[in-house]
């Protein structure tokens, strides 16, 4: 059995058999998986750097934390047991910055508008 990541998403894997696929797509284990989304209780906590993000030109909140800039996904936030991170793409790839002090918060900020 080949794990690869699929071409549509990073947080699945596939799981290749000789055809018949019994089970195409699974979730990937736990240890694969990284840190999830931020939940509705971490979105509460980070509202305030939220309503600063929504401030920004060329920036548009697809869904509550999940903001695009163009056509492209841009910034999106994390959650795990060490805090909460945003994830930011700055070229190709997303960077990810822990946001968990004011501090940090206002780097994040200054970060993406100096873009």
């Amino acid at each position: 059995m080949t794990l690869t990541a699929p071409p549509t998403h990073r947080h699945r894997l596939t799981q290749t058999h000789d055809p018949p696929y019994p089970r195409q797509w699974r979730t990937a284990p736990p240890k694969l998986r990284g840190v999830k989304h931020a939940g509705v209780v971490a979105l509460d906590r980070l509202e305030p750097l939220l309503d600063e993000v929504r401030g920004i030109p060329g920036l548009v909140e697809k869904k509550r934390g999940v903001f695009y800039r163009k056509s492209a996904a841009f910034l999106h936030f994390h959650e795990d047991p060490s805090g909460l991170y945003a994830d930011v793409r700055l070229s190709e790839e997303f960077d990810r910055f822990r946001v968990e002090s004011d501090g940090e918060r206002a780097r994040l900020l200054a970060r993406i508008r100096s873009l």
